[in-house]
């Protein structure tokens, strides 16, 4: 079959194809139909699929396509396996499309990975060559990983990834394009990397374990939200913080009832091992703090009832600054990325009592009981300082595990456009 020519048309289709027809094909052209333009983007991912699905392994879009529909086609056009290709309008907004799509590219191979592929220092390792790879002479990076982890004080990262032979890490990235030593890091960004979790001890059933590949998602797009922002020109520091570990049964896990107590002084019982994103987390957070960095911003495939208030369409939005939320919102509605807020307060540090220490890790019920995404956001405000320039992404929509009418199957990528731009500001 030869090249396809796709173009966009505010017309209905032709009778023959039915007058609700999404695409339409006419010789050596498909036409996708968008009357209403309420619903652009998403007509458009629709029709990226149907188009995928009739196997046409190359298109070519025609020169009136916006950046943001040709990053959106993309993005649904290139499944995971045999991806067609696509060829991108030679107009001006080229470059910039090309950018954001090599980002999102980045992480969604990063996270649609099999767990054998991406073992935790693997992730830490080629996030940080990918950013060397942009911008070299601005970026130095650590690795910190297994017993060196515990002697660092690292002890959420640690305990998780205890119970696997293949070590634990924490990535300490600095991008610092300004030469200066001394220069004010203005944003840290933190990455919950569990390159696979079978729950540990609280084990998850065969089915809720299959697409655990994918709770690394949260490093997966600090890290190309960051690698964005350096190809968009990003003048200010930044630094990036991934916490990577699998999250394994053996002789060696960490155990239900068992009390980590980290840098600052704050014990955890742990009554859930499936709740294990947060604790790693929490070392990255405590990290961040230390940075002193203008604000700090984690984001984390961390919970369930977020997907149960949220559904695989919206990222998950906490802040005890409401300013500071409103302002990333709306950055995500320039973006035309789906981002919605949901309760934060100081109480919900509360939410997770134990009679053994600070603060337990999770509820000991099914998903931590009600309110358990923001029971969550909770349990990390107690690692940040200050609080009051933090955002939490609970990342809702990264990853399908099987295709949708807009998506294909794996991670989406979504997000990493709006963090770009939020921290390119």
């Amino acid at each position: 079959m030869t090249d396809m020519k796709v173009k966009i048309t505010r017309n209905a289709a032709p009778e023959q194809w039915g007058d609700k027809a999404l695409i339409s094909l006419s010789g050596d052209e498909i036409h996708i139909h968008i009357p209403n333009e309420a619903e652009r983007l998403r007509l458009i991912r629709k029709a990226a699929r149907q188009i995928d699905s009739l196997g046409i392994p190359s298109v070519t879009l025609s020169d009136e396509w916006s950046v943001i529909d040709q990053v959106t086609f993309v993005m649904s056009f290139s499944k995971a396996r045999n991806p067609g290709a696509v060829t991108l309008c030679d107009n001006a907004g080229k470059p910039a499309a090309e950018q954001q799509i090599a980002a999102m590219m980045f992480a969604r191979k990063l996270t649609n990975d099999t767990p054998e592929q991406l073992a935790p220092a693997e992730l830490a390792q080629q996030s940080a060559d990918w950013l060397l790879s942009l911008k070299g002479d601005a970026v130095t990076y650590r690795i910190v990983s297994g017993e060196e982890l515990a002697a660092e004080g690292w002890i959420g990262i640690y305990n998780v990834g205890r119970g696997s032979e293949r070590p634990p890490a924490l990535l300490e990235l600095d991008y610092n394009p300004t030469g200066q030593a001394d220069a004010p890091v203005a944003y840290a960004l933190v990455g919950k990397g569990i390159t696979f979790d079978s729950g540990g001890y609280s084990m998850k059933s065969s089915e809720g374990m299959l697409d655990m590949k994918c709770d690394m998602g949260g490093a997966a797009t600090v890290t190309g939200a960051l690698g964005l922002a350096m190809m968009q020109g990003l003048n200010k520091r930044v630094k990036l913080f991934l916490c990577c570990a699998e999250n394994l049964v053996s002789g060696h896990a960490y155990k239900l009832g068992d009390v980590l107590t980290y840098k600052n002084g704050v014990s955890v019982e742990i009554v859930n091992t499936d709740a294990e994103g947060r604790l790693v987390l929490a070392d990255g957070l405590l990290a961040a703090s230390e940075s002193q960095a203008q604000c700090v911003i984690d984001a984390a495939t961390l919970t369930g009832a977020a997907t149960v208030a949220l559904g695989y369409d919206y990222h998950a939005v906490f802040s005890l600054n409401p300013t500071l939320s409103q302002s990333f919102l709306a950055t995500a509605q320039d973006q035309q990325e789906l981002f919605w807020p949901l309760p934060l307060q100081t109480w919900h540090q509360e939410k997770c009592p134990s009679a053994f220490a600070d603060t337990a890790n999770s509820r000991p019920q099914k998903g931590g009981g009600a309110g358990g995404a923001s029971n969550a956001a909770g349990f990390l405000s107690r690692f940040v300082t200050p609080t009051d320039s933090w955002l939490h992404l609970d990342l809702a929509a990264a990853y399908h595990g099987s295709a949708t009418s807009e998506m294909p199957a794996g991670a989406t990528a979504a997000g990493i456009r709006t963090l770009a731009a939020f921290i390119g500001q």
